[in-house]
């Protein structure tokens, strides 16, 4: 019996309001993920840390969703709704009280980590809850809504604390965060109501400390490829991705013995769904080339081109704004034709700009960017609803817990390594011009060209992989008024198998 069947659905009224709620949590915690970008060179002051040492306030965001989201799958089929929801905005809040008032760095990192673990509760809670509530032929459309969550917090991160740190200290960059988060825990805790039932079941402790360790030291490993100190390190990058690369195959195999003889942390047979795992790959690739792009234009803006924090936050504005207003639309169009037409151009469109932008010089007009960034949006607008929508449409109920922690905690790996490689490869080049003879300015430039041509290559690398996207088979609406003598043996619920 799966959780998901043992209470009766809920009308749409309250399937809406259960969305809008969880919708406008999540778009909260995670827009916290990206909020810390325009933040570095001061914290870098204010601290007395090094670029590599202040970056990690958002790579840790990341990689801790990576190691937490794992253990969602398993988790959310054995609390309820509201349960769940109460330990993600309390966690959020807990480590947005403590970033305010932090009084040195080590303590403001160790809050990001605990803000990090309610926000990866949030991400899986919201797709299951979803794809429980919501018929198959109209995910599309709500899944559109969404992509506003998913990809446009993080995108609006940099630009609202261009913003807020224009008006005052880097601490408004959470105390503005905190009573609108605690509004939405209240809001939430009074309003939400519980979709399912929970099941009783052990979890294997083994799993939890293979994933934490395995996906810590991958990314690591990968943050420190390429940067100046590599060389100094006491334990070589490449030592560190490797030992992360076995311990999160060590993981893997973990989960395959235990789906034979008991419950796995995260089942992966969600994997043996092609279409998921297509979905899963250009998800993938494309978070990788999208936050080392993210990455990369404050950096460029200010320290490139001479923008301030709030010039800079005013230009990224419009790129999250226009994903977030072709998320509904690009829904709907997901529903009358399909994943292909929309994910390829979507596709193409996110390479050429990350190529045109590794083309941009000192000299570069700010309203190119400006361009380029709102253009690199809408395509990536056009890659992300499809790929959400298919990849796990095709999932049996019972697998969409584990499903979407899969995409969620993968979705953070790659964009932790896309992080790790652009600002490693905008290090070293760096580096290389600057002992070349280039001054301050134009080494740093020459290092941002090189982490936006990555990024172009990842790009591409999307491209060929949107060719093998395909819309997987949607079940018609369920037909309550059929009449009695027509064929009822239609598998309007098992329609989707692996492969």
């Amino acid at each position: 019996m799966q959780a998901a069947h043992a209470t009766p659905t809920p009308s749409p009224a309250r399937v809406t309001a259960v969305l809008r709620i969880l919708v406008l949590s999540t778009f909260v915690v995670l827009l916290n993920e990206t909020i810390m970008v325009n933040a570095i060179p001061r914290l870098m002051r204010e601290f007395e840390v090094s670029a590599a040492a202040a970056g990690w306030l958002s790579t840790a965001f990341m990689l801790t969703m990576a190691v937490v989201i794992p253990v969602t799958g398993w988790f959310l089929q054995r609390v309820t709704t509201r349960t769940a929801f109460t330990l993600a905005m309390a966690l959020f809040l807990a480590g947005t009280a403590l970033a305010a008032a932090a009084p040195v760095f080590p303590v403001l990192l160790a809050a990001r980590v605990i803000q990090a673990s309610g926000t990866a509760v949030m991400m899986p809670l919201l797709m299951t809850t979803l794809m429980t509530l919501v018929p198959p032929h109209e995910r599309g459309k709500v899944m559109g809504n969404i992509t506003l969550v998913i990809s446009v917090a993080p995108a609006l991160g940099p630009a609202v604390s261009g913003v807020l740190l224009e008006l005052g200290s880097w601490r408004l960059l959470f105390l503005a965060v905190l009573p609108i988060a605690g509004a939405m825990a209240v809001f939430g805790r009074l309003k939400l109501v519980d979709i399912g039932e929970p099941q009783a079941g052990p979890i294997d402790w083994v799993s939890v400390p293979l994933a934490a360790a395995g996906f810590g030291a991958l990314v690591y490993g990968l943050s420190g490829l390429g940067a100046e100190n590599a060389a100094e390190a006491a334990v070589p990058p490449a030592a560190t991705t490797a030992i992360g690369a076995v311990l999160v195959g060590l993981f893997v195999w973990r989960q395959l013995v235990l789906q034979r003889s008991s419950t796995p942390l995260l089942d992966l047979r969600a994997l043996t769904f092609r279409h998921f795992s297509v979905a899963l790959g250009l998800m993938c690739v494309s978070f990788m080339a999208l936050m080392g792009a993210f990455i990369l234009l404050p950096l460029y803006l200010q320290e490139v081109c001479d923008l301030t924090s709030l010039q800079t936050g005013l230009l990224l504005i419009p790129g999250g704004l226009t994903m977030g207003l072709l998320g509904p639309q690009v829904g709907k169009l997901y529903d009358r034709f399909g994943a292909p037409r929309l994910v390829v151009p979507g596709a193409v469109i996110t390479a050429l700009c990350l190529a045109l932008l590794a083309l941009t010089a000192e000299q570069t007009s700010p309203w190119l960017v400006l361009v380029l960034h709102v253009a690199l949006s809408a395509g990536m607008a056009f890659v992300f609803t499809p790929v959400f929508t298919s990849g796990l449409s095709v999932l049996p109920p019972h697998l969409y817990p584990h499903g979407s922690a899969i995409l969620g905690s993968l979705q953070q790996v790659a964009a932790a390594a896309g992080t790790a490689l652009v600002i490693s490869v905008m290090s070293g080049r760096a580096a290389a011009a600057a002992a070349g003879g280039a001054d301050a300015t134009g080494a740093l430039g020459a290092g941002i060209r090189w982490g936006f041509a990555v990024g172009a290559a990842l790009g591409a690398l999307a491209v060929l992989v949107a060719l093998l996207v395909r819309t997987p088979p949607t079940p018609q609406p369920p037909a309550e008024a059929q009449a009695p003598d027509e064929d009822d043996t239609a598998p309007s619920k098992t329609a989707h198998t692996p492969g």
